[in-house]
């Protein structure tokens, strides 16, 4: 028994010192690509040619993609490892600015909601929560099952989403269902159970808080709270989970206005939570081929209004998972800093939304295309 135990720990050793060889490797070589990048913004400069090039980058990175695929890599691993070294070649022969390209005007008639409207001065806010920068420029999909239903089935779900490359995993452990002889959830057990599946995998959960009560307790295992649609406009609940500190995701509610989602987000940064992220989950119509009409014209809106993040949730919206991946390509397509999907590893018996429910692969599919994907 000692031996094999021996045995085992020189193996693992030696395969940790070849990887961390690898990453001394990979570190002189981004290096080189940094300094080999100035000589080519000083002889662009020389030649009055443009420094940045943003054609030939996408048509570079796309080729990179293509290749990764061939040595096995996931598309959106890909594209985050050469962003991360583009940007830094780019970050090193230019001063650059991310300020919006039109001048910012304050909105008419936002008094109402002062602290969360864009004005000239005030930057684009960023949040933070683990590795993810909800707001920097790039496109994040956050990802997991609606509800927390098992030990085992979390396990199951959390292995999956961080295969796939997600960094923040969604998973209900209250659940407001619209009957209240549905599967309402497990808990704070099933918290417990959330957060060491997703932690021990390196992501960041966010999760639904029902009751101001709660805040408190769900915001010392819980990396991010969610505010759902049915409590858009629940102050107390507002203030609770804003005065935890931890990030907030605020959902839209089904039948309320832009100015309203404002209105309850600006009760977020009254109590001095400044991280918080907007999320358009569809509004009530009469239309019936979707639960929800997904109104993307919210994105480009709300833009106009506010320096707060945006991102989606197309599982709600559709109600069916067949045209989700169709949503999220749309989300991206008006701007959106992300979407916020469902997913499950046997979605057929999943206790919740089991219909609006991605597969693994369906999943795999919306990470590769638009997982760190530059935001539009």
């Amino acid at each position: 028994m000692t031996t094999t135990v021996t045995d085992a720990s020189l193996v693992f050793g030696s395969l940790r010192s070849a990887i961390d060889k690898l990453d001394l490797e990979i570190l002189n070589l981004v290096s080189k690509r940094a300094e080999i990048a100035r000589d080519v913004g000083l002889a662009k400069r020389m030649a009055q040619r443009p420094v940045f090039d943003g054609e030939r980058e996408r048509k570079h990175r796309r080729a990179l993609v293509a290749a990764g695929k061939k040595l096995g890599l996931p598309g959106h691993t890909v594209r985050a490892l050469y962003d991360a070294i583009a940007r830094e070649g780019v970050a090193q022969q230019l001063a650059l600015s991310h300020a919006p390209s039109k001048p910012v005007q304050t909105p008419k008639d936002s008094d109402d909601f002062r602290l969360t409207r864009l004005e000239p001065g005030r930057k684009l806010t960023v949040v933070t929560v683990g590795e993810a920068h909800i707001g920097a420029g790039h496109f994040e999909v956050i990802a997991g099952p609606c509800s927390v239903e098992s030990e085992a089935q979390i396990e199951a779900a959390a292995d999956f989403c961080r295969g796939l490359g997600v960094r923040i995993m969604r998973g209900g452990c209250f659940k407001p269902r619209t009957s209240p002889h549905n599967f309402q959830g497990h808990g704070l057990k099933a918290l417990g159970w959330f957060a060491r599946a997703a932690h021990r995998r390196g992501m960041v959960i966010v999760t639904e808080v029902l009751e101001p009560g709660d805040a408190g307790a769900i915001a010392e295992q819980a990396d991010m709270l969610q505010i759902g649609a049915r409590n858009m406009q629940n102050a107390p609940l507002l203030r609770a989970c804003a005065k935890t500190g931890r990030p907030v995701l605020l959902k839209r509610g089904p039948g309320a206005t832009l100015k309203e989602l404002l209105c309850a987000a600006e009760y977020l940064l009254v109590e001095g939570n400044s991280q918080v992220v907007l999320c358009e989950r569809g509004i009530k119509t009469f239309e019936t081929a979707t639960r929800s009409t997904l109104d993307l014209s919210a994105v480009p809106s709300l833009r106009e209004f506010t320096h707060l993040p945006i991102i989606v949730d197309p599982s709600h919206a559709a109600g069916r998972d067949e045209i989700v991946h169709a949503l999220c390509r749309g989300a991206h397509g008006v701007g959106a800093d992300g979407v916020i999907v469902e997913a499950h590893p046997n979605r057929q018996t999943a206790l919740s939304d089991k219909r609006q429910a991605l597969t693994p692969s369906q999943l795999g599919a919306i990470m590769d295309e638009l997982q760190g994907v530059e935001r539009l």
